[in-house]
């Protein structure tokens, strides 16, 4: 019996993640070549919830493992239900959105083979190009 793949082969449940420093600069990261999908994009951040694994704990874990940094604070935003392709195969997440205060003094790229950069930027400098999915939860969220 093959694995099953979130995402795919059922609906996946994941965590996004717009990390700030509290003073209007939000943290990016150029996904590598290494990374499943949009490659060379800036994306903001987000993880698949792993089973009995609870969100706030898969968003603390996550941001420590790729970031580096500790949670501060965080607010849930909202949901999205995110239908787009992976190498040609529809996939359907649910993603949790939310925003997350970490301490930029910690803040580095703990997981290189996913990662070629990372930077803080303001709304009116964010890198390109973006994740697809980026422009949505801007537009989704701009007043929170």
């Amino acid at each position: 019996m093959k694995p099953m793949n979130q995402g795919v082969d059922h609906i996946g449940v994941c965590v996004v993640y717009f990390c700030h420093n509290g003073e209007n600069k939000v943290l990016m990261a150029k996904r590598s070549v290494n990374a499943r999908d949009e490659q060379g994009c800036w994306d903001i951040g987000g993880a698949g919830m792993e089973f009995g694994e609870k969100a706030d704990q898969t968003l603390r874990r996550e941001i420590k493992e790729e970031y580096n940094a500790e949670v501060i604070d965080f607010e849930f935003l909202g949901f999205r239900d995110v239908h787009r392709e992976l190498m040609g195969k529809p996939t359907h997440w649910i993603a949790l959105d939310f925003k997350v205060l970490v301490d930029p003094k910690n803040v580095k790229i703990n997981e290189p083979h996913k990662f070629d950069d990372i930077g803080w930027f303001n709304l009116e400098n964010i890198p390109q190009p973006v994740h697809s999915q980026f422009p949505e939860f801007l537009e989704k969220y701009m007043d929170k």
